[in-house]
């Protein structure tokens, strides 16, 4: 536990270089130094997720108008800019109650100051069954959203999500959101995801949503949980070469 990453503490970092996006500006839209998510996966790198006690979970999240003087500095001294401004940092973005207006802002001053980049969104996909989210989900170029669980008990076990939040809801809101991208973290051990019988489950659940791209990866920074280990990166490749036959793209990272 001691070894997971630290918390971001400002709206903007880097640009990082990620092994899925290239040189990417990061954009936090929640709590400085906290985390703030609707999950609690087994694999995440900042660590369990903790209850926000007695405390309003949303104090401290970034106005709009700071998102938008933190991006326009970030970016003013970037020659190139990078190749994506990234909705990622502590947590789930889409948390964020004014995140559409925030998608927006950031949209224009991609226009104006780096009008080759794309705006990307790492998402733990729970926000796709609002209306609201999956419009907004619409107006980001590349939208990548998580799907580890083939169905409801692995959801529960592996990533762990706050009550309320119906697996079955999650698979129809992804469904009705055209061009998003699926990411899955696959990992063996006890507690992982990687059995037979699981990956045929949810083979099944991306036939039917029939994403625009899939990206398979495995452990690749330290994560709190002892009961996973990273996959072997022959079965990744397998799963990639089952979505391929299914005429579904695949890249394994």
């Amino acid at each position: 536990m001691s070894d997971v990453l630290p918390l971001k503490n400002g709206i903007t970092y880097g640009p990082v270089h990620s092994r899925r996006l290239g040189r990417s500006l990061g954009i936090n839209l929640l709590p400085p130094g906290r985390k703030w998510c609707t999950f609690d996966c087994l694999y995440c790198q900042y660590g369990w997720t903790h209850p926000p006690g007695e405390s309003d979970p949303s104090s401290g999240i970034p106005a709009p108008e700071d998102v938008e003087r933190a991006v326009a500095a970030a970016l003013a001294p970037l020659d190139p800019p990078p190749a994506y401004l990234t909705f990622s940092g502590n947590g789930e973005p889409t948390l964020h109650p004014r995140f559409a207006e925030i998608v927006e802002i950031v949209r224009r001053l991609r226009d104006r100051l780096a009008s080759r980049a794309k705006v990307a969104l790492l998402s733990n996909a729970a926000g796709i069954v609002s209306p609201s989210i999956r419009a907004s989900i619409g107006r980001i170029e590349y939208p990548i959203l998580k799907l580890d669980a083939g169905n409801e008990r692995v959801f529960r076990s592996y990533n762990r999500p706050l009550p309320g939040i119906a697996y079955d809801a999650v698979i129809r809101g992804l469904k009705e959101t055209p061009g998003i991208m699926i990411q899955t973290l696959f990992t063996a051990g006890p507690k992982g995801n990687l059995q037979a019988a699981h990956i045929d489950v949810w083979l099944e659940r991306i036939k039917e949503i029939r994403p625009v791209d899939i990206q398979i990866y495995t452990l690749a920074r330290p994560v709190p949980s002892p009961d996973i280990a990273p996959a072997p990166a022959a079965a990744l490749r397998e799963i990639r070469d089952r979505l391929c036959i299914e005429g579904i793209s695949a890249r394994v990272f």
